[in-house]
């Protein structure tokens, strides 16, 4: 479904779709809003029972819908693992860490925790299918990725400009190694593998939904007008 909205600050379309199916057979719903421009991803609850990056992406697009002045085409999905959201798991309906998922280099089958399963095969969820064909169509200057850990802005890729916004609005360090093996994650996947940079968001994790929507929102739709340029 296609809907033009007219604003004080101007024009704008806003697209709803199917972004992928979970394992369930449930869609994944999106919303695009086009404006000309580098192609923008971001994504929020990847992992279900982090619940942080789902809050702060439904609060993005609470923002997006009423005012758009960005200079480009940003699809946002706020409930990437949309089974996991339902059921508070890290994991999808069938119990897969989407975030180990991915068809990477180091992707492995090891199963080091039941939280960490990388799934049968590389690539094997239809979550990661409609994100891998995304990728592929799309080719995003940017991946941003919402999640909940330790304060920290993981980057892949070449999208300092937008960290350092971030990190100068928050107080966040910015940091290329997570600190611990990542096989299968959508930061390789996409950043280092596939030139889409990827910004892995870890919000400080059980921050209530107040500080999370006048902390980080501000500082993501702030560090955005980088693409503007």
């Amino acid at each position: 479904m296609q809907t033009t909205i007219i604003t004080e600050e101007g024009t704008f379309v806003m697209k709803t779709s199917i972004f992928t199916y979970t394992s369930k057979g449930l869609p994944v719903t999106a919303y695009e809003f086009t404006n000309g421009g580098p192609e923008i991803l971001i994504l929020g609850g990847v992992h279900g029972d982090e619940i942080e990056g789902v809050i702060a992406a439904q609060e993005l697009l609470k923002h997006f819908m009423t005012s758009f002045d960005y200079k480009m085409n940003l699809t946002l999905v706020p409930q990437f693992n949309f089974e996991g959201v339902i059921y508070k798991t890290r994991g999808n309906g069938n119990g897969v860490d989407l975030n180990r998922n991915l068809p990477t280099k180091d992707w492995s089958p090891e199963v080091k925790t039941p939280r960490y399963h990388p799934g049968p095969a590389a690539g094997s969820e239809p979550e990661n299918k409609g994100l891998m064909t995304y990728l592929e169509n799309k080719k995003p200057q940017l991946v941003l990725s919402l999640h909940s850990w330790h304060p920290i802005l993981n980057v892949n890729g070449d999208c300092y400009k937008f960290a350092n916004v971030l990190a100068e609005l928050t107080g966040y360090k910015i940091d290329d190694d997570i600190g611990y093996p990542t096989p299968g994650c959508l930061g390789t996947y996409a950043g280092l593998e596939r030139n889409c940079p990827t910004l892995t968001y870890e919000i400080q994790r059980g921050q209530s939904a107040e500080e999370i929507i006048r902390i980080h929102v501000p500082a993501i739709m702030e560090a955005l007008k980088v693409y503007n340029n």
